[in-house]
């Protein structure tokens, strides 16, 4: 039998064993409990850096890399940066960040080419609007040549004719930019009556140097005339813009395998690499044009380079520096667009530099043979035989040529007769006489597709101090 005593210290020891276990389950679960909260803590600590970290990469996207990406769009050459925290690269949060991005530039290419065209639809009217002007203007300008005998009146009225042609070609050019037709339809023309119908266009003209090397007669298909002078005069506004006032601009048209090449070298300040590879992109005609990529204000001439190179199947190239140290500008025209016609029949016009070829061809004849001195592509100079060329003839005061009559070759030993000067009166009577009479005839024959629609019956042009018509290509802007 138990006695009571003992059972007590066994109670008493069995209540201080399961003090101790539910002390040190206490102490256990406490000591779980702050390392539990010392878990939290950091976590909390680690979840506020992470959103200190993505707000921080958010306000970079919206500040730097938002920007940048725009910019791109109109300057390749920015370059868009990183995400700031670089272990974000290959994070979820890093990818979601790159398809902002991607989602930005696809909407704002969307909008920049609906804005673009909305502004090119809204500029082809202000053009279309112009253009009616200037032509209103320009028949205003040939009715007072052919009414007024006045020489004086007359260079004022040429002069300001030219210079109505340079807004007509001006507003032209931005026509074409913006999708618009080249204007008018020709018929097939001499190739170098197309080239220096281009550079009659211009302020600059007189220092444009035209060497003509084709085989008589080699001309343009119709509907490659105007766009072969709109290109041509382009480039030689460049080379005229960007060379020296006292150098001259060398044009050379020569045969190559595959057609024609107009060749156009300057002496400027040439272009660095870069800006040769943008030149050469916009005249290859090849990426859609925006005019807001054009500049302020917006260069739009080899913009229309490339826009009629893409239309017409032409090839310009601008990657070769010029011998003469600045730009060298190739023009192709292919075959498909060359014509003939007949040199006899239908000669180019008297301003136009004559051929080479014939040239050669006379000096390689048979001994004791020579051409006669109106034959076509040879010129006489007045100290050989005395006879006098159209193409040097004196300039008047307003720096625009005069054009001299032709007088046939006589024999070396037999003096030239010298004509009395006429009078500015005598040959203004003389010249308007003959301007009446070739207006009236012409006026019966009517003119050819859209040329009769746009210039609304318009008279030749006539050069002050000459006595024939001049036709579009003769020292007037072909348009």
């Amino acid at each position: 039998m138990i006695e009571l005593p003992d059972l007590v210290v066994g109670g008493l020891a069995a209540g201080t064993l399961s003090a101790l276990a539910l002390g040190g389950g206490l102490l256990r679960s406490r000591r779980q409990q702050a390392l539990q909260q010392a878990e939290i803590a950091a976590l909390r600590r680690q979840l506020d850096g992470t959103l200190q970290a993505f707000i921080a990469e958010v306000g970079y996207l919206a500040a730097q890399r938002v920007p940048a990406a725009a910019r791109q769009l109109a300057h390749p050459h920015v370059a868009v940066p990183g995400p700031r925290h670089p272990h974000f690269a290959d994070t979820p949060l890093g990818g979601a960040l790159d398809d902002v991005l991607t989602a930005l530039r696809l909407e704002l290419t969307g909008q920049r080419t609906r804005i673009d065209a909305a502004a090119q639809a809204g500029m082809r009217g202000a053009t279309r609007e112009i253009q009616a002007a200037l032509y209103r203007l320009q028949d205003a300008l040939r009715g007072l040549q052919q009414q007024y005998d006045d020489p004086e009146l007359a260079q004022t009225l040429f002069e300001l004719d030219h210079e109505n042609e340079q807004s007509l070609r001006r507003a032209q050019i931005a026509a074409v930019v913006c999708g618009a037709w080249v204007g008018l339809a020709r018929e097939e023309s001499h190739l170098v009556d197309a080239v220096t119908g281009g550079q009659a266009r211009l302020a600059g003209y007189h220092r444009v140097r035209v060497h003509n090397h084709l085989a008589a007669g080699t001309a343009l298909v119709s509907h490659a005339v105007e766009p072969v002078a709109i290109i041509v005069a382009e480039l030689l506004d460049n080379a005229l813009r960007h060379s020296a006032p006292d150098t001259d601009v060398t044009v050379n048209l020569e045969h190559v395998h595959h057609g024609v090449c107009v060749t156009i070298d300057d002496a400027g300040l040439g272009m660095t690499q870069d800006e040769r590879a943008r030149a050469q992109r916009l005249v290859a005609g090849s990426e859609p044009i925006l005019l807001t990529d054009l500049g302020d204000p917006p260069r739009m001439g080899l913009a229309a380079i490339g826009q009629l190179t893409r239309q017409f199947d032409l090839s310009v190239d601008l990657s070769s520096p010029s011998p003469y140290g600045g730009v060298r500008a190739v023009l192709l025209v292919d075959s498909h667009l060359l014509s003939r016609i007949d040199p006899e029949e239908r000669p180019p016009a008297a301003s136009a530099p004559r051929s080479t070829r014939r040239e050669q061809e006379a000096g390689t004849g048979e001994a004791g043979t020579s051409a006669p001195a109106h034959a076509y592509g040879i010129e006489q100079d007045d100290d050989a035989d005395g006879v006098v060329s159209e193409h040097d003839g004196p300039r008047d005061a307003g720096g625009l040529p005069q054009r001299r009559r032709r007088s046939r070759a006589t024999a070396p030993d037999t003096p030239v007769p010298r004509r009395p000067a006429r009078r500015p009166e005598e040959a203004a009577a003389a010249l308007g006489a003959l301007q009446s009479g070739t207006a009236a005839a012409r006026s019966g024959t009517g003119a050819t597709g859209g040329e009769a629609q746009a210039r609304g019956g318009r008279g030749n042009r006539r050069r002050h101090g000459d006595d024939r018509p001049m036709t579009d290509y003769e020292g007037g802007a072909a348009r």
